[in-house]
């Protein structure tokens, strides 16, 4: 791997590994709040990054999709353990559970925002470092709470739309949680070269996080002074 690659992995690996774990964390300890210990019992509400990470979903995967100039970012950690039967009001606990991820990263972009007022104060290099680490940070943290909001389980938006919607249109889709998965992996890795070998635009993930992504991104500069 060239000096270059070496740098530009080095300001992605503390972000990931820190967006990740956070949300991970969060959604174990509000569990945990609201009467489920199962995450708890299980050491996963924890800052410990190697609770968390999935050799593959964690570093693998991103390090792929870097390595090979993908047009997004993507990877995931071993899911926190809930027994949503154990919540104090399961079906709006689980709710709670599920936003309490994305709203982690929120807060985590917002802090990386404001850090950017403090990079002048160090020295030029490592100014040049701490921005771009800062920068990936405030993206990654972004991105990673709109497409966990995607309505679509097993993802935290899945879970949320499980947990609003009424019973005729929650049971559906909670029953294609075994699935989510391949679905997003189908519609992020092959529908787009499907698309590009019919002439159509089919990257829909893309399109469907962009907006949101860049909305929140503004909002988030504005109110940090960095707009």
């Amino acid at each position: 791997m060239s000096p270059e690659m070496l740098y530009t992995a080095s300001t992605w690996v503390l972000p990931v590994i820190i967006a990740i774990t956070l949300h991970e964390a969060a959604h174990g300890f509000a569990a945990y709040m609201l009467g489920d210990s199962t995450a708890w019992r299980l050491g996963r509400v924890s800052l410990n990054p190697l609770k968390h990470i999935d050799p593959f979903g964690t570093l693998l995967l991103p390090a792929m999709l870097l390595f090979l100039r993908a047009p997004f970012l993507f990877g995931y950690a071993k899911p926190v353990p809930v027994n949503f039967s154990a919540l104090n009001h399961p079906r709006r606990d689980m709710v709670l559970v599920a936003v309490a991820g994305p709203a982690t990263n929120i807060v985590l972009a917002t802090l990386a925002a404001l850090l950017f007022h403090l990079v002048a104060l160090f020295p030029t290099e490592a100014a040049l470092w701490l921005a771009q680490n800062l920068r990936n940070a405030l993206i990654i943290n972004v991105v990673l709470a709109v497409f966990n909001m995607i309505p679509l389980p097993p993802l935290d938006g899945g879970r949320v739309a499980v947990g609003l919607l009424p019973n005729a249109l929650a049971l559906p889709l909670a029953r294609l949680e075994p699935y989510g998965v391949m679905i997003l992996l189908t519609l992020m890795l092959f529908a787009p070269i499907l698309g590009a070998q019919m002439g159509v635009d089919l990257n829909i993930i893309s399109r469907l996080i962009s907006g949101p992504t860049e909305a929140i991104l503004g909002v988030i500069l504005r109110l940090t002074g960095n707009g």
